[in-house]
């Protein structure tokens, strides 16, 4: 199947334009084209709360945080970690789509600004995210509800990270998780599998993007073996909690998230793949540019709201 309709004007949109491939970028040029790419995403619903924190990581540090609380008392809250090769992204880049999860789902979705590498590189966008979680199992009253279930949740490299929280929580018993929710993730540093190669993958995310983003996050090709860094590596995959895992035909990093599903079932997780047919990587953070990306966030509302029923009846 070719990409679709939408994607394909957008694709061709942006090689009429004058922007140049943000690989090619030094990091600070680059997070400056890709915020005002991200500027067109139509804005999401208001909400009952959305408020914004800084949450102290380091003794000398602090990320931003930003809630997003639907309701009085929701029964689901969710981390939310944005993607962006561990370079660029942030709050206002997913923002919409935040919201409309949100909204979609009856859940408080708490959305983390980690520090970005090549100035903070491996490990300290997991350091961030692992502080944001434990932020959040500390805070489940004040953002939900004192039972409310928990999912971690990225896309792309916040889905790398998101994958690499749930194996914390899992090893030290913090914050029991009722999902995992992986997002088209990097879960590998091998670059040579076919949907890396396949011509018609070279969209927004090239495999040169690739490399730009593993060089400035972790520079030592041996390291990035490491699981927190390649979470497909972990030797041991069994109690993780049941994940949700989407990929898109036209991706990159197709089959490095096909592999991760696979691996976790044959681990014993619980574990639901969609690959979503004629998209490329990024799909879900272009809300009102790309049909599929609110297709995918009802999709991931649905699944949260059934576990809402289903423990409610329990």
């Amino acid at each position: 199947m070719a990409l679709d309709e939408a994607t394909t004007a957008l694709l061709r949109a942006a090689q009429n334009s004058e922007a140049v491939p943000f690989h090619s970028l030094s990091p600070v040029e680059a997070r400056r084209q890709t915020s005002a790419r991200g500027a067109l995403a139509a804005p999401g619903p208001e909400l009952e709360e959305t408020r914004d924190l800084l949450l102290s990581v380091a003794p000398d540090a602090e990320i931003r945080m930003r809630i997003h609380k639907p309701s009085l008392t929701p029964r689901s809250v969710v981390l939310y970690l944005h993607g962006g090769g561990w370079v660029l992204g942030g709050l206002d880049s997913h923002d919409s789509m935040a919201r409309n999860l949100a909204k979609s789902s009856g859940a408080t979705i708490v959305m983390a600004e980690y520090r970005k590498a090549p100035e903070h590189p491996f490990p300290v966008p997991v350091d961030d995210s692992w502080a944001a979680f434990e932020w959040m199992v500390e805070n489940r009253e004040v953002v939900a509800a004192p039972e409310a279930a928990m999912y971690v949740a990225g896309d792309s490299a916040g889905g790398n990270l998101a994958a690499v929280v749930a194996h914390r929580s899992r090893d030290t018993g913090v914050g029991k998780l009722a999902g995992q929710i992986l997002i088209y993730p990097v879960v590998d540093h091998d670059l040579t599998r076919p949907s890396y190669l396949a011509p018609e993958n070279q969209t927004l995310l090239p495999v040169e993007a690739m490399e730009y983003f593993w060089g400035h996050y972790l520079q030592d090709p041996f390291g990035r073996s490491h699981p927190e860094a390649s979470p497909l590596k972990r030797e041991d995959l069994s109690g993780l909690p049941p994940a949700l895992i989407i990929t898109a035909e036209h991706d990159v990093l197709r089959d490095e998230g096909e592999h991760y599903a696979r691996a976790l079932s044959a681990a014993g997780v619980d574990v639901e793949l969609h690959r979503w047919q004629g998209q490329m990587h990024g799909f879900i953070q272009m809300v009102g540019i790309l049909p599929a990306s609110l297709e995918v966030t009802e999709l991931i509302a649905s699944r949260i709201s059934e576990n809402e029923k289903v423990e409610s009846e329990a």
